[in-house]
């Protein structure tokens, strides 16, 4: 038997990112006890800053993370610098979960939610993966308006690289379109001409860097294109592990199954953010933390309340009882 120290904490959330944060302050301020367990490894780690996010434009994702961390603390919420290795179920349903941490602290929670995100796995390209989140980017709407009216280019990944080069042209006249390996459909030659979006043909080989810079691609045949930023799309893959491990139902793209409120097909386990939904942009990831949170202390209260009758049932069945017997001694 797993011996656990400590409080029960109404929610344990994992991940300390925008969806987690976003929950524990709305259920901190439901005056519940929670904890955020974040391993401090978030996803946009290597952005300086966010953008389209109201009233925050421009903000550096470290210092959005800080602020919430002030903010839950300061309604008694605890956050702890750690990893969970693992969670279970400490009997039947309904019955709490144990949350395992890699320091050797274990955490009992009525209720978990995940908000771990998600890893973006990079073609494998020399000059790539080091120049991520600096001139290689994905999001258009988070830094194309800073490399607006510059020479950019669209590495052609997936079916939907066509689709995010017809979409950067918006910010700039000089956009080349590089399929790589990736085949293209007639249509979408003539959507990209009419676009104005160059096609040029060739296997990419690596990309250019010279004085901590991107310079250009670089292409099988030895012909260099000059670009200052390369726009990529990755494979999303959720950090869903521990959802997998606790049994949580996937969809038939391998997502957690859960619904609009981010319950999972265990009535316990709740997700949100870039763990359940890989095109949430942060602004996104706060909103999906606050309504899970919403509908998780919702969910809490109606445990709270049946507890609450039975045990008044209950402890009115016994009075009654006892009414009864006196009422038959005296007989």
């Amino acid at each position: 038997m797993v011996a656990v120290e400590g409080p029960e904490y109404d929610v344990v959330v994992v991940g300390g990112g925008p969806a987690g944060l976003s929950a524990a302050l709305v259920l901190s301020r439901a005056r519940r006890r929670v904890a955020v367990v974040d391993a401090g490894s978030p996803r946009n780690a290597l952005a300086t800053h966010m953008q389209g996010f109201l009233s925050r434009d421009g903000t550096p994702p470290g210092e959005l993370a800080a602020a919430g961390r002030s903010e839950i603390t300061g309604y008694g919420g605890e956050v702890v610098e750690d990893r969970v290795e693992g969670a279970e179920r400490t009997g039947g349903e309904g019955s709490g979960l144990l949350v395992r941490l890699a320091g050797g602290r274990v955490l009992r929670a009525r209720r978990l939610l995940v908000a771990t995100g998600l890893r973006d796995e990079l073609p494998d390209l020399p000059g790539l993966s080091e120049r991520w989140g600096e001139d290689v980017l994905h999001c258009p709407y988070c830094h194309g308006y800073e490399v607006r009216d510059t020479p950019l280019g669209v590495l052609g990944t997936m079916d939907g690289s066509v689709h995010q080069a017809l979409l950067i042209r918006n910010w700039s006249q000089d956009v080349v379109f590089f399929p790589h390996t990736l085949g293209l459909a007639g249509h979408e030659r003539e959507e990209l001409d009419a676009r104005g979006v160059r096609v040029v043909e060739g296997e990419v080989e690596r990309l250019v860097v010279d004085g901590g810079r991107l310079r250009g691609v670089r292409l099988a045949d030895g012909t260099v294109v000059p670009r200052d930023t390369l726009f990529v799309s990755p494979r999303f893959v959720a950090n869903d592990e521990l959802l997998v491990a606790l049994g949580c139902e996937s969809d038939e793209d391998g997502s957690a199954e859960a619904d609009s409120f981010g319950c999972t097909s265990l009535p316990d386990v709740w997700v949100a953010g870039n763990a359940v939904d890989p095109a949430a942009q942060v602004v996104d990831a706060v909103s999906q933390g606050s309504r899970a949170a919403v509908a998780i202390n919702g969910d809490l209260v109606d445990e709270e309340v049946r507890r609450a009758v039975g045990e008044r049932r209950a402890a009115r069945g016994g009075d009654g009882g006892r009414a009864a017997r006196a009422g038959r001694r005296e007989e």
